[in-house]
């Protein structure tokens, strides 16, 4: 599949440009209606949008630039040599990490100056976030990365030379003919799955859920899915052997648990007195 969707003159509209652009309107389209239906102003969500996406779009890129993937994947070492290719995005390269975290950045920051619960409105954005990954991941296909290692699975796909990491870009050993993991695919379903999961915690336990919760699940359920996609992806970026987005998940999945936890411990109402028997008199 051609990367450039159609060109204006000099100016190429890439896919994956087109993608990103559709995954951040479905997103907060789905946070208005959560907002509505919150009783809150979803004004604020399209007044927002413009400062998580930028902020969103920088943290991307940098933990991408900053990143050292193997396999000779774009990262720090080529970044440093080449920083003109930091603003070149429609190339790919932005990774959910760093977007997550600019995109909380700017909630927090309108939230402040707004005088709004930066809690509630995470919780508000995070079914839109989610599933804004899943449709997101489908830019990868496109661009032909986040791929996984060689599989005769039926649903593996092809990977075109260019494309491909060492050594699998030796096509002596791995043919053109080579099917690889649809790594990208696994984690856009196991999104799909978080947003459905998240649209129905959010309404059937609402009035168990504390502001955070659901934000909360979302920082569980999908660390979760990462860390079986790294496993499959020769291009990881390892410390120390062990690949950072399955660090980074395991210390999410932990803070989150523990923090939803704690809360609902000390929000817990204290335990009845059994009734005094009749007939007995207190000393």
């Amino acid at each position: 599949m051609d990367p450039i969707a159609f060109r204006l003159g000099p100016l190429a509209v890439h896919w994956y440009g087109i993608i990103i652009v559709v995954a951040v309107l479905v997103a907060a389209y789905v946070a208005s209606l959560e907002a509505r239906r919150r009783g809150q102003d979803p004004d604020h969500v399209w007044n927002a949008l413009l400062l998580c996406l930028i902020l969103g779009i920088i943290g991307a890129r940098l933990y991408h630039v900053f990143s050292s993937p193997r396999g000779g994947m774009l990262g720090w070492d080529y970044y440093r040599q080449n920083p003109i290719a930091i603003l070149q995005i429609w190339r790919g390269g932005l990774a959910i990490y760093g977007a997550v975290a600019g995109g909380i950045l700017g909630v927090y920051i309108y939230a402040r100056l707004n005088k709004l619960s930066f809690l509630q409105w995470v919780d508000i954005g995070t079914p839109g976030l989610i599933l804004a990954q899943a449709i997101g991941r489908w830019g990868n296909f496109v661009n032909q990365e986040l791929y996984g290692y060689p599989t005769s699975l039926p649903w593996g796909i092809p990977i075109a030379p260019p494309y491909r990491i060492p050594p699998y870009d030796n096509l002596t050993v791995y043919p053109a003919s080579t099917r690889f993991h649809p790594a990208f695919l696994y984690e856009s379903l196991w999104n799909l799955l978080g947003f459905l999961l998240s649209m129905y915690v959010a309404r059937r336990y609402a009035d168990r859920l504390l502001n955070g919760d659901v934000f909360c699940l979302y920082a569980i359920w999908y660390p979760v899915g990462r860390i079986f996609v790294e496993a499959l992806r020769p291009d990881a970026w390892l410390i120390r052997g062990v690949p950072a987005a399955q660090i980074f998940a395991a210390i999410a999945i932990v803070v989150s648990g523990g923090i939803i936890l704690y809360r609902h411990r000390r929000t817990r109402p204290p335990a009845e007195l059994p009734p005094v028997e009749e007939g007995l008199s207190e000393e």
